[in-house]
């Protein structure tokens, strides 16, 4: 063979490469031979490469989004007495924006929910019908692991429905019926003699207050306040009972409108706080969350954690890029896709909860 192609060859397969040295971080896992550190742990995987490396990402933007404070920021010019005040400064965070979708209630994720809740460590929730109903019915009566192979026919035949390896007792729903009603009913009274405006939101924190539950993560929203948004609050069980009551005792109005304008609020009000985006799953919660910041310019920090393909062009597996065309999250904002039910406990675990850790030794 001529030495000639020879040469071409061996230079096309051995080309010279450019050095990553000091520009990109070295890939490198947990070493168990120091022992099991659950925190080293997961801080390792921002170094192991694939989706590890992108939980260990979402781990750092949303540590960024709960270190930011104003006072990290310098003071503009024209600002007022109160955003030069040093103690105002400091006490100004980052608006924390958390959205999900139901099947996270209905599965083990509730309780991460619940936790975040309880000690105010979210400000704005976002969910589907579900995230409200399936946390109540939990209150009421359990929620148990299935399999997701388990026949849809026979599973009917039995009053048992199932969402993928969850199975829920049709009686569950029944349960919920019966304890609803009397609710729809007084919030009709209030409505007609006290002209009560409710809205999607003000029915949840009412759900909550009547719940009365401590592993409820609606009662934990509305014993601190925490505005929690349900857009399309007629798409589940909650629906159905609303439809039945609407026949029952006709007259009760929930208005939506009021309840946009409150959630965009959320977020064209926040300056001079920045705001951060944890989204779990797409769809509804996502679109409504990343809209309320498009109002803004865009959001300063997002997490999304889904499972989701963009080549269908939904809103659920649209990449973070896609929301910066759209101008609903800033260009310099950090983002990261990773995967959901595993990932999540593990990032609150290492960001949230090891926070409140430090502060209370």
């Amino acid at each position: 063979m001529d030495d000639n192609v020879v040469n071409s060859a061996h230079s096309a397969v051995f080309k010279n490469s450019d050095s990553l040295e000091g520009i990109c971080s070295r890939i490198e896992g947990y070493d168990f031979n120091e022992g099991v550190n659950y925190s080293r742990l997961l801080k390792s995987m921002l170094h192991t490469g694939f989706q590890a490396s992108n939980l260990g990402e979402a781990i750092e933007i949303v540590n960024h989004m709960l270190d930011w404070r104003l006072s990290s920021e310098t003071i503009a010019e024209g600002s007022s007495d109160k955003e030069k005040d040093p103690a105002y400064r400091e006490s100004v965070r980052t608006k924390v924006f958390l959205g999900f979708t139901s099947n996270l209630i209905s599965s083990g994720v509730r309780e991460t929910v619940r936790y975040l809740t309880e000690h105010r460590m979210v400000d704005v929730i976002v969910t589907t019908t579900g995230g409200i109903e399936e946390d109540v019915i939990k209150c009421l009566s359990p929620t148990y692991k299935g399999d997701f192979s388990l026949p849809g026919a026979q599973l009917r035949s039995r009053g048992l429905n199932r969402i993928g390896n969850l199975l829920v007792p049709n009686d569950n729903y029944c349960k919920f019926e019966d304890w609803i009603m009397p609710l729809l009913d007084q919030m009709l009274k209030e409505q007609l003699e006290e002209k009560v405006l409710w809205t999607p939101s003000k029915l949840i924190a009412r759900l909550g207050r009547e719940i009365n539950n401590e592993n409820s993560y609606l009662y934990w929203a509305y014993k601190n306040n925490i505005p929690v948004f349900c857009p399309a609050l007629t798409d589940g069980s909650l629906g159905d009972m609303l439809y039945f009551h609407s026949f029952r005792s006709p007259g009760l109005i929930i208005d939506l409108v009021q309840d946009v304008r409150a959630m965009d609020s959320e977020a064209v009000l926040a300056s001079p706080r920045r705001t951060g985006m944890i989204i779990l799953g797409g769809g509804l919660p996502k679109h409504h969350i990343c809209n309320a910041n498009m109002m803004r310019n865009g959001a300063d920090y997002a997490v999304y954690i889904n499972t989701a393909q963009e080549y269908d062009g939904s809103d659920s597996g649209a990449r973070p890029g896609e929301a910066v065309s759209w101008g609903k999250i800033r260009c310099s904002a950090k983002k990261v896709h990773c995967d959901a039910t595993i990932a999540f406990p593990l990032l609150v675990a290492e960001t949230f909860v090891s926070r409140s850790k430090r502060s209370a030794v």
